[in-house]
């Protein structure tokens, strides 16, 4: 097995560098603990291309120059950052199931098994100079740093004006808030400040075995934004759950908090969840913004029978009217402005929300809280002792809750609510699956309306449905 001193004496035999030279490299290596031939290369005594042929020499292995190679970025994410910086091996080329890798110690076969098992690849090892493979990997490993850096540029100046609203912050948590490193909170406030400028409504931090994406919901389309150094997972998800007053050192439950930014003269609400996953957490970060909320039906995409059916049954002073579609298409959002419309100083308004999205002045609103009992069926029961005309509900999930509201719809009061269903005539048959009984469901239910997706307002010019399948579909129901 080759040893440092007999490389040395190979280079000077070859007449590559002198007995003086290899003398002072070997005094350098002990107090560097680095291999003779980085170190050789370092001081400058040998060019490292001789030193490579010579290390290919002695292991009888092929060798390759770095500086004419150009790794493609997808054979990099094979191999993670720490992995290739502990054992100085950079991934190359994949041909089938052989990875090649540029390693300086081919008699490292721990090394060999480690990438072998990571990777589930048949390693093919291949020298390549220790000075040049340690700048290769520097430079490979650290091109995420730079779209950070690009993601960040566009908002240095939102960041300037970008103000965490403490609510009741303890000191244990507001010390650890000091104790962020810099890049991490600068990044998480780039992040947020740059969902709230692109108009997105949900932020996704999602952890995999390799990487860490990140994916902001616009137009209820998922899109991908970047992608951090792996090495800043723990860092950023502890950054987000420590602003959201969640507990850092949990990571084995999913845990719900909240977020307060003020941004120049708004101030931006984000309601954080986290989940447990495979590798990690995932967080998602639901944005609301005030500012965006549009209380103008007409410029929801109704088709005009749709909105004229709609304000009609609104405006009666009983009955059900349903709200359906799938996650962000804008369910609760359109239940919002049918109340703007009919929020007058005559009539008594309640709702029950899981959370409260957007705080509306002259309607009384509750938040649902299942942990203290404080249920939809719970709040239901309590406003029918507040003497209402117009109740809301956040969403119908089971019998008890769409009982009672069927009850207070039969009873002279208007009830608007959502369901999760695929269409507006799948809305009956959810409520009869329940076990609400078909006779209350045919005298209650005025009208149901099915959103098809993401909600946005219309823009300038914007003509027809919002979204594919017809945006927005209204079906009547006048009794069954």
């Amino acid at each position: 097995m080759a040893t440092p001193d007999k490389l040395g004496d190979i280079l000077v035999r070859e007449g590559l560098i002198s007995p003086d030279q290899l003398r002072k490299a070997l005094g350098e290596q002990k107090s560097t603990g680095m291999r003779l031939g980085y170190t050789l290369v370092k001081l400058g005594f040998v060019d490292e291309t001789e030193v490579t042929k010579m290390l290919a020499r002695q292991y009888r292995m092929p060798a390759v120059d770095l500086s004419r190679f150009e790794v493609d970025p997808k054979i990099l994410k094979l191999l993670p950052p720490d992995i290739a910086t502990k054992y100085t091996v950079l991934p190359l080329k994949r041909e089938g199931r052989t990875l090649t890798i540029a390693i300086a110690d081919p008699n490292n076969v721990t090394a060999i098994e480690d990438i072998k098992f990571i990777t589930r690849c048949d390693i093919f090892p291949v020298i390549a100079g220790e000075y040049t493979l340690r700048n290769a990997i520097d430079r490979y490993y650290q091109q995420s740093d730079a779209q950070l850096q690009e993601l960040l540029k566009g908002v240095e100046a939102a960041e300037e004006d970008l103000e965490v609203v403490e609510d009741q912050m303890d000191e244990e948590v507001k010390a650890q808030d000091l104790a962020d490193d810099a890049p991490v909170v600068k990044l998480i406030n780039g992040l947020l400040s740059d969902a709230v400028k692109r108009g997105a409504s949900d932020v996704h931090i999602e952890s995999f075995e390799h990487e860490l994406r990140v994916r902001y919901r616009i137009d209820g389309v998922l899109h991908e934004v970047m992608k951090p150094p792996v090495k800043m997972k723990a860092a950023l998800i502890s950054r987000v759950k420590i602003m959201a007053q969640l507990n850092i050192a949990e990571r084995r439950v999913p845990q719900d908090g909240r977020i307060k930014l003020k941004m120049g003269a708004r101030v931006i609400d984000f309601r954080v969840s986290t989940l447990p996953v495979l590798f990690g957490e995932k967080v998602v970060l639901r944005i609301l913004d005030k500012g965006n909320l549009t209380l103008d039906l007409s410029k929801f995409g109704f088709e005009a029978k749709a909105e004229q059916d709609l304000m009609r049954n609104i405006m009666n002073p009983y009955g059900m009217v349903l709200v359906t579609g799938p996650t962000g298409s804008g369910k609760t959002t359109t239940l919002y402005s049918a109340l703007s419309k009919i929020n007058t100083i005559e009539v008594n308004i309640l709702t029950a929300e899981d959370p409260v999205e957007y705080n509306l002045m002259g309607i009384n609103q509750v938040l649902v809280r299942n942990e203290v009992g404080m249920t939809f069926a719970a709040a239901l029961k309590a406003f029918l002792r507040q003497d209402p005309n117009i109740i809301m509900v956040g969403e119908i999930r089971d019998l008890e809750t769409g009982s009672i509201a069927i009850k207070a719809a039969l009873t002279g009061h208007l009830v608007l609510s959502t369901l999760h269903t695929n269409d507006a005539p799948s809305t009956i048959t959810r409520m009869v699956d329940m076990g609400v009984e078909p006779f209350n469901v045919a005298s209650a239910v005025r009208a149901t309306l099915h959103r098809g997706g993401a909600a946005r307002p219309r823009r300038e010019g914007e003509r027809g449905p919002l979204l594919p399948g017809g945006g927005v579909r209204h079906l009547q129901w006048n009794g069954l």
